[in-house]
């Protein structure tokens, strides 16, 4: 697998893989902006065909500029078990220097246990500090009388500093 910045022609791509992984899907146009305005922000992993196998989309909080918010991480299923969501966290982590970043942010609903051992272990290799706490209840997302979408859990990692050489191999 090969990681690199997304671009608007890998938005359909992360649209359909949202659906299939089964997470909240957004309009097909959210993911080709998202490529376009977040794309230094964000990471997808290619098979040798150069086909989107994964993808970690985040930005940086306007009003916490030291602060980048990972929104969704996506990896196909038949890819599973390959540590792709921690190599492209790592992905993501070691340019936070450069961004001048020093906090990882996220939501977690609390059955997500393979989403928070990423974030622990992240963390942990990471030398850093993590914090879990409560953020947004289920009314905070309206439903149309079906399952109602679970709490998100916030956590927060850092803070951070760049992994040297011998820690990225």
């Amino acid at each position: 697998m090969r990681l690199s910045h997304p671009s608007p022609e890998d938005g359909p791509r992360m649209w359909r893989l949202a659906g299939e992984t089964g997470m909240d899907v957004n309009s097909p146009y959210a993911y080709t902006l998202w490529c376009r305005d977040f794309a230094r922000t964000s990471v997808v992993a290619r098979d040798d065909v150069g086909r989107v196998a994964a993808y970690v989309t985040g930005y940086v909080r306007p009003d916490s500029p030291d602060t980048y918010f990972l929104w969704q991480v996506a990896v196909d299923p038949a890819r599973r078990g390959q540590r792709l969501a921690r190599r492209m966290l790592d992905f993501v982590g070691d340019r936070f220097a450069d961004l001048g970043l020093s906090y990882l942010e996220a939501t977690v609903t609390p059955d997500n246990t393979a989403s928070r051992a990423l974030f622990a272990s992240f963390a942990r290799d990471r030398g850093a500090e993590i914090e879990w706490s409560p953020l947004f209840t289920g009314e905070h997302f309206p439903h149309d009388g079906g399952t109602p979408h679970e709490p998100e859990d916030l956590v927060r990692i850092g803070p951070l500093g760049a992994r040297t050489s011998e820690e990225r191999a």
